[in-house]
């Protein structure tokens, strides 16, 4: 997958959260532990989502990608990030977005709760 894709992706998926109210709060935020693709807040709780694009004819599941070794970085991503967060206290939760070609247009499938620390 190109980086195009990619960040094409990333940037459907941040529109699927802040049609629904959601505030973007890091795109592409990054740590020695990883990279988190989106950070969201909306009503006391903080999202950290991974988002995965898939183009042409890849027949797996996106979110198949996000392993438990995937999982593991993300988590501590997150941890290292909410140590300089005023969010903090916030309720947390762990999406993976799966964005998928759909006719003209894309798909957006979120799975929220995709994991939990």
């Amino acid at each position: 997958m190109t980086d195009t894709v990619g960040h094409k992706g990333e940037a459907i998926a941040a529109k699927y959260y802040q049609q629904r109210g959601w505030l973007l709060l890091n795109h592409n935020y990054r740590t020695r532990m990883g990279e988190i693709d989106l950070i969201l807040y909306k009503e006391n709780t903080l999202v950290f989502a991974e988002v995965k694009t898939r183009a042409g004819t890849m027949l797996d599941r996106p979110a198949a990608a996000v392993d438990t070794r995937k999982q593991q970085r993300l988590i501590l991503a997150a941890q290292q990030y909410l140590q300089r967060s005023p969010y903090g206290e916030a309720d947390i939760r762990f999406d993976v977005v799966e964005v998928t070609p759909a006719g003209r247009g894309w798909q957006v499938h979120c799975i929220p709760g995709a994991f939990e620390l």
